[in-house]
């Protein structure tokens, strides 16, 4: 029989930063394993990990430093954020779903003025950046004016496009314009063609779709247009792409899914080829899940934020294929719920956005000017502090130029020497 001599020697010396470290000198475990275990802590456990000795007190420690080898190695830490508002007051508020152990938290409150529509807000996120992005909004001297500003907004490419909507006088506008996150600079692109709002908008094979949804007492059909960013051209959209939009809408699996604005009704997917809406198998909506609906969709699952924040989580599969077109697939849908805490009862959803948990968030808040002169925009970071108490804002100075017919109307910044986490969890 072989013996087998177990070496007391140290595990390897792991450089992280400045600092050298053994993170497992008794284990024996290699360090990159022992990295490898140690980053896949949900962030509740910190606190008590780096406890555990120094070694772990000082990767545990350093926000920055464990994300971004987080990121390097490819781990996914996907979380819900969910732009919400009193239904009494109108009061934003912005609570976070934790997606792999289903737990709320909260986070600072989003820099902005206290009188604002927040029906009127468009959220964007690029989680590879760590971004996101809030776009639109009305001042107003009362708590909650009219719906207004209720443009369409995509990501292609890593750039963020904007179209339609309302002006502050309700006249519906086609100007369309683009934004460079990286530069923080509006362009314009071509105008839609005709005057719309937007009742729901989707980014598929790499084009804009946007619709105004059916309108009282529907007499007349729909409208829709697609924009091509590689040509720069409006086209009119399917007739019964558009005609059977009737929800908010998520791309899985390269197919356009759409929750029905009407209760208790079955997911349903478009195809391209037929032009037609087809009905996904699997049970309808679950009844705890009520309107007004916020969507939307990462990886295979599909995410319905309903009033008081119950969230109904829906897990995408394929199904046999129809007939021999490879491109042809029939879905099936399973739904489970998240139920939200009582404390939740009277918000009522705006906006839901997937991104990676990350040190920082970026905050963007415009409004449409469509017949001002050329104007210009300021941009903020809006940190996410480990401390209990969030530091008081404090103006950007940071002035960008941009295109005519978006403005920032106000903009603050965190302090830049904060750390970034999640707060308490509700």
């Amino acid at each position: 029989m072989q013996r087998v001599r177990i070496s007391s020697q140290q595990a390897p010396v792991h450089k992280l930063g400045d600092s050298q470290m053994t993170l497992s000198p008794n284990l024996g475990l290699p360090d990159d394993i022992a990295l490898n275990c140690l980053l896949r802590l949900p962030v509740q456990s910190h606190a008590a990990c780096r406890a555990v000795c120094k070694r772990w007190h000082l990767l545990l420690g350093n926000k920055e430093r464990f994300f971004t080898r987080r990121k390097e190695l490819g781990f996914q830490d996907p979380w819900l954020f969910v732009f919400a508002f009193h239904k009494c007051t109108g009061k934003i508020q912005w609570q976070v779903l934790d997606l792999n152990h289903f737990s709320w938290h909260t986070i600072p409150a989003m820099p902005c003025k206290d009188k604002v529509c927040p029906h009127g807000f468009r959220c964007v996120s690029i989680p590879h950046e760590g971004a996101l992005f809030v776009c639109g909004g009305m001042v107003s001297d009362v708590d909650c004016p009219l719906d207004l500003v209720i443009f369409a907004t995509g990501v292609i490419d890593g750039m963020i496009y904007a179209a339609g909507g309302n002006s502050s006088d309700l006249f519906e506008l086609d100007l369309a314009e683009v934004l460079d996150p990286v530069k923080g600079i509006w362009s314009p692109i071509a105008s839609m063609g005709t005057n719309m709002a937007s009742y729901d908008a989707a980014v598929l094979n790499g084009k804009l779709l946007v619709t105004e949804g059916w309108l009282w007492p529907f007499f007349v059909s729909p409208r829709g247009q697609v924009y091509d960013p590689r040509t720069n051209n409006w086209e009119n959209m399917a007739a019964g792409l558009r005609e059977g939009w009737t929800g908010s809408s998520v791309v899985v699996y390269g197919h356009l899914f759409v929750v029905s604005e009407h209760e208790r009704m079955k997911l349903k997917v478009y195809d391209m080829e037929s032009d037609n809406w087809e009905t996904v198998e699997g049970p309808a909506l679950p009844e705890q899940i009520c309107k007004p609906f916020s969507v939307n969709a990462c990886d295979c699952k599909i995410y319905v934020v309903g009033r008081n924040l119950h969230v109904a989580v829906g897990h995408i599969w394929r199904l046999n294929q129809k007939g021999n077109c490879e491109k042809n697939w029939s879905f099936g849908v399973r739904w489970h719920v998240v139920d939200a805490p009582e404390a939740f009862a009277d918000l009522t959803p705006s906006s839901s956005q997937v991104g990676q948990r990350e040190e920082k968030y970026l905050l963007m808040v415009m409004r449409r000017r469509p017949h001002t002169q050329h104007e210009g925009y300021f941009i903020s970071d809006w940190h996410l502090p480990t401390t209990k108490d969030f530091p008081p804002g404090k103006q950007s100075k940071h002035l960008l130029q941009g295109g005519e017919a978006l403005k920032l109307i106000f903009a603050f910044a965190a302090d830049n020497d904060t750390d970034a986490s999640i707060g308490k969890s509700c």
